[in-house]
């Protein structure tokens, strides 16, 4: 009878360990599920076009809406001329007005938001949205192009900024060196390859199977 009683307990055990197993491994699944199903935003600011199309591959594997950030004042096309008005916009924190209007920023629960390094700093008209819109409670990822030399203290300052929001972990590739005039490098193979290690990342952070 003793035996029985063991037999059954030893039984009841390990079902209850397998089911919990299961449990477990069932949970980033539906952790990533309930992800895709969210009503999702990509914002991205792009001079050169290849934080553009890293938008748009993201856009093509989870959807959602695609918005370009715009200014009101649009920056100049020569290069030393740009690079020093961001860097006065970065020494006296000068927000750039956007021309870009995003309604009902409230309808969505995930925002993706792109943006080039430049000098080494998150790029002023992404400080001036993420500062002119509440993304309090919201899921942030942030994504990035840059000349070969990282993303600087871009993706902490986006943390610093919405600190109130879920940021997930970024994404960031080589784009093109405008300094040495290389603007659109993101196509044929580069984009192909892009698109591999994007598809990598969004599965990484659960929204991809």
């Amino acid at each position: 009878m003793k035996k029985s009683a063991a037999f059954l307990f030893l039984i009841t055990t390990l079902v209850c360990l397998f089911s919990g197993c299961s449990k477990a491994q069932e949970k980033p699944q539906d952790e990533k599920e309930s992800l895709m199903d969210k009503n999702i935003l990509i914002v991205y600011l792009s001079r050169t076009k290849n934080t553009k199309a890293v938008a748009t591959i993201i856009h093509k594997n989870v959807g959602g809406s695609l918005v370009e950030l715009e200014l009101q004042n649009p920056y100049p096309e020569d290069y030393k001329t740009i690079v020093s008005q961001v860097a006065n916009e970065n020494e006296t924190g000068f927000l750039p007005p956007l021309k870009t209007k995003i309604e009902n920023i409230e309808k969505y629960d995930v925002v993706f938001i792109g943006f080039p390094t430049w000098g080494m700093q998150l790029p002023p008209p992404m400080k001036s949205f993420l500062k002119q819109y509440n993304l309090e409670g919201k899921t942030v990822i942030p994504f990035n192009t840059n000349a070969g030399y990282g993303v600087g203290s871009t993706f902490q300052t986006v943390k610093e900024l919405c600190s109130k929001s879920k940021v997930l972990e970024g994404f960031s590739t080589k784009g093109g060196i405008e300094r040495d005039g290389v603007l659109f490098v993101m196509e044929g193979e580069k984009e192909k390859q892009v698109e591999v290690e994007v598809q990598k990342w969004l599965k990484k952070i659960g929204f991809m199977n």
